[in-house]
């Protein structure tokens, strides 16, 4: 009886037709874990570099697939949706589409070829060749935060389309997706990751834009120009607006997605994977103008829905917004706008965004703890197949975390945003600074650090729980929270900047010029920095150094 009453309430179909396709992606991975088998034996470098960047042997195409497919995830397509969506918003606060192109230009353009000459393997190398081991394994705390809350993110954004469309207990489709996504990186590294992103990429290019159509000439779709719940609720077009006080805010999130992309550990998986720097440059490049394009669906679904009159579907009214059911506008939208099987297309569409950003957050965390903690600091002697399986675990852990995480919050939109917020305010300015400013130490990067935690904790995260204790001008309550409109991360982002170019400017000279005592070196920093000067002097033939001598006296 049970069963019967489960089968009733359950999309039979589209169920199969979703694990049909979990079964060709776990296939392709699988694949791609004997392709990391077989490079293993001819690759120059160590099995781990295998794992991590592919032997550095991918070429453009799979890395503009894996590269786009990685950002392309759930937290973008329902993300922006959902903000076009929302009423108080609009097509302006759609902000994923600029940031994301504006994010791959940077990255090709500046950042690609200083990280991949220099023959890195995690994004966090520079740090340890610069100021150590201690200091990166601090480094490493929101670098695999950012990981945790954008798994949780994609997972949120499937569990609830599931529900919606297959009639799926949304647990049990988190926890699904969970397993076979972290089977496969789990098995093969890079290769697996990179394989299976191209199937997922060209599932969610084909099943999106095959939606769009249903959509639009969908009977309850009033028409566009008119929008009848954004009228009403903020009299604004489908374009939206952006008052003046709320400009801090768009300012923040847009360089918040922009420039925090620049600091994600997967983003630099991709650039040394390739075979050379130009090649991760043109990688970049091709992959701003895709991302760019693949968000365009999600946009018109956005408005679309918000387009709709929904007494004139099953859902009724009051509408999604009123409900609370903006973050899951997507879903909602292809149950009562579009045919069955053009919804179970949709899920599709979303397991493949999931997966292929899912796997590349679980690999880019257990890369750089794998490689720069674990072997730099807790197991030296750590072997090749040891830290393989190091790797393997940190992907299992991450992703039982991330799973776990999932099932706190609604809002897809916010962990989106969450996951690159302390990245942005800690390490990319971290990063800026060690790859292109040659007086940065340790002293300014610590006093940069602690800053910029600092004040990102005491702005409060709704999300976290965590109430403000600095409050910027502008600010709101809104549903029982404190809301900053001020940019208060750019702000966080600035200030650790220039602390960290500050200090270690101050630092330097200090030393240098014997105004602070070498003593107060208590990070030896200077000098080592000095023993690394005097090894690279090269050494005073005798005769030489006795001519010098003589003339001397």
């Amino acid at each position: 009886m049970i069963w019967k009453q489960i089968t009733m309430a359950v999309d039979i179909p589209g169920v199969v037709a979703v694990v049909v396709f979990y079964i060709l992606i776990l296939l392709v991975g699988i694949w791609g874990s004997r392709t990391s088998r077989k490079v293993e034996k001819t690759c120059d470098g160590s099995k781990s570099e295998v794992t991590i960047v592919g032997g550095r042997n991918v070429n453009v195409f799979v890395g503009v697939f894996t590269m786009t497919a990685t950002w392309v995830g759930g937290g973008y397509i329902m993300g922006t949706s959902e903000a076009v969506y929302s009423p108080a918003k609009g097509l302006i606060w759609a902000l994923g589409l600029p940031a994301y192109a504006m994010n791959f230009v940077f990255g090709g353009l500046i950042f690609a070829k200083p990280m991949r000459s220099k023959r890195y393997v995690t994004m966090l190398d520079p740090f340890q060749e610069a100021y150590g081991n201690t200091f990166t394994a601090m480094l490493l705390l929101p670098v695999c935060m950012s990981d945790v809350f954008w798994v949780a993110g994609v997972l949120a954004a499937l569990g609830g389309t599931m529900s919606i469309i297959l009639g799926l207990s949304s647990t049990i489709s988190i926890i699904i997706s969970a397993v076979v996504s972290i089977a496969y990186t789990f098995l093969g590294g890079l290769y697996s990751v990179a394989y299976t992103d191209i199937i997922q990429l060209c599932f969610i290019f084909v099943s999106l834009w095959l939606c769009v159509p249903f959509l639009i000439l969908s009977p309850a779709v009033t028409g566009i120009s008119q929008m009848p719940h954004l009228n009403q609720s903020s009299g604004t077009s489908w374009f939206g607006e952006l008052a003046l006080a709320d400009a801090g805010r768009w300012t923040d999130e847009l360089l918040l997605l922009g420039l925090g992309g620049l600091s994600y550990q997967a983003f630099y998986q991709r650039i040394l994977s390739a075979a050379s720097a130009v090649q991760a440059q043109i990688s970049c490049l091709i992959a701003a103008v895709l991302v760019f394009i693949m968000g365009i669906p999600s946009v018109i679904i956005g408005v679309v829905a918000a387009a709709t009159d929904w007494n004139q579907t099953a859902y009724g009214l009051p509408a999604p917004f009123e409900r609370g059911d903006a973050g899951k506008i997507l879903p909602l939208a292809l149950q009562n706008l579009a045919p069955a099987w053009v919804s179970v297309l949709g899920i599709a569409c979303l397991a493949a965004a999931v997966m292929s950003s899912m796997d590349s957050a679980l690999l880019s965390s257990a890369s750089v703890f794998a490689k720069n903690v674990y072997k730099t600091t807790l197991r030296k002697q750590a072997s090749e197949r040891e830290l393989q399986w190091v790797i393997r675990l940190t992907v299992l852990v991450l992703g039982v975390a991330g799973t776990g995480l999932a099932f706190a919050g609604d809002s897809v939109l916010s962990f989106w945003l969450l996951s690159a917020d302390f990245i942005y305010c800690i390490v990319f300015p971290q990063l800026v600074c060690v790859l292109f400013f040659r007086y940065a130490n340790t002293y300014g990067a610590l006093c940069g650090y602690i800053l910029a935690l600092g004040l990102r904790l005491i702005s409060g995260e709704p999300l976290l729980g965590i109430p403000p204790l600095l409050l910027y001008p502008g600010w709101r309550e809104e549903n029982g929270n404190t809301i900053q409109y001020s940019p208060f991360r750019t702000i966080a982002m600035l200030v650790s900047l220039g602390c960290i170019i500050a200090v270690s400017t101050l630092m330097d000279l200090g030393f240098r010029c014997r105004l602070i005592p070498q003593s107060w070196d208590i990070l030896k920093v200077f000098e080592e920095k000095n023993k690394i000067q005097l090894e690279e002097m090269p050494p005073v033939p005798f005769e030489e150094a006795n001519t010098t001598v003589q003339t001397s006296l």
